[in-house]
């Protein structure tokens, strides 16, 4: 039987976890790249000591030549939270017919924020007959497990969700979209005031490729393609969450004076044809002591449904989620797919190359 030939894009916080779940899950580890001088030319090991591979980080500028060399059958993406940001790098991977799966939060579903360049991928992966998908801690917590729910409902009127999670586990890209560190002023300037326009701006943005969703933006477009729902209007609002006392973030290596943003909330309301209303928001910012991940969702109807998941392992889980789905990502339609289209997913008890088709 074949075997999964994988390498890693961004050698960062998560990354420690998938290189190490690809080798557990008996995936052969034959390339890693960042964009990272610091770490560039070390082997994986050397940085993480719990990865068993002597490999060595290379420069991410080498991946087209590096792809045509090794042709991998998947490459993982851990880098950005935006689409515009790891276009580059999925664009290369379809050039080279190479799947790829990227925990970019925007693309669990891109297609209704960034239809351009999701459109521009999708041509480019179907013609080089590959699979482009976005997945991690959302494909469960906030898509699969909550459409579950639907299905054992008679009738629902509302879904509503909420989730929280510590900014400072995953780098300082997500730290800084999410505003932390910002004055209220600043907050106010560079991430609420692309809220503050109308539906007819915020649509031309979308066509443009120049909006800024936030997570629950392209969750609530997951669901509602999942559920069979038609969208007709969509909105969000991004609020800063500030802290009476100074709080200490190691990820921006710096004091975050009380008053000043550790973080934001951003809720996303969704109205459909149907009559169904989806409400979600994302809470992310630099956790003080008393301070826990947490996921509520409530399916409202007939009858009333809540799951609440106290201290999940949110980094653990977005890692393993996007190795378990490798196997549906070999096996999907080329072409830019959401795992909505792809079958629930399962645990792999036994090694990846058993469960391609």
């Amino acid at each position: 039987m074949k075997e999964i030939n994988a390498v890693q894009i961004g050698c960062g916080k998560m990354s420690r976890y998938t290189m190490r779940y690809l080798l557990d899950k008996g995936c052969n580890l034959i390339g890693a790249f960042d964009i990272n001088e610091k770490i560039i030319g070390k082997s994986i090991s050397s940085i993480f000591t719990e990865v068993k591979s002597d490999l060595e980080i290379q420069n991410v500028l080498d991946l087209d030549k590096s792809l045509k060399e090794l042709k991998p059958d998947i490459a993982i993406v851990t880098t950005m939270s935006l689409l515009s940001d790891v276009y580059e790098v999925l664009k290369i991977c379809a050039l080279n017919g190479v799947n790829a799966i990227t925990t970019c939060e925007e693309a669990f579903d891109s297609y209704n924020s960034n239809p351009t360049l999701t459109k521009e991928l999708d041509k480019i992966a179907k013609e080089n007959n590959c699979t482009i998908t976005g997945s991690g801690y959302q494909d469960v917590y906030w898509g699969n497990l909550i459409s579950v729910i639907s299905g054992s409902t008679f009738k629902i009127t509302k879904i509503k969700g909420s989730s929280s999670y510590n900014v400072e586990d995953y780098g300082i890209a997500l730290a800084k979209a999410h505003g932390a560190g910002l004055t209220l002023e600043e907050f106010a300037r560079d991430v609420a005031s692309s809220d503050d326009i109308t539906p007819e701006k915020r649509q031309e943005l979308i066509n443009n490729g120049k909006f800024s969703p936030s997570y629950m933006w392209n969750t609530n477009g997951w669901l509602a393609s999942k559920l069979g729902l038609n969208v007709i209007s969509q909105t969000q609002k991004c609020v800063p969450i500030t802290c009476n006392h100074d709080i200490h973030s190691n990820t921006l290596n710096m004091d975050i004076k009380a008053g000043l943003a550790t973080g934001m909330s951003a809720v996303v309301t969704t109205k459909t044809k149907e009559g169904i209303e989806i409400e979600s928001e994302c809470i992310g910012k630099v956790y003080s002591k008393e301070d826990f991940d947490k996921n509520e969702w409530t399916v409202y109807g007939e009858p009333d449904t809540t799951i609440v998941v106290n201290r999940p392992q949110t980094v653990e889980l977005t890692c393993a989620t996007v190795v378990n789905r490798i196997p549906d990502v070999i096996n999907a339609r080329s072409g830019f797919v959401l795992t909505s289209e792809m079958p629930e997913l399962k645990y792999r008890l036994k090694p990846l190359t058993e469960y391609l088709n």
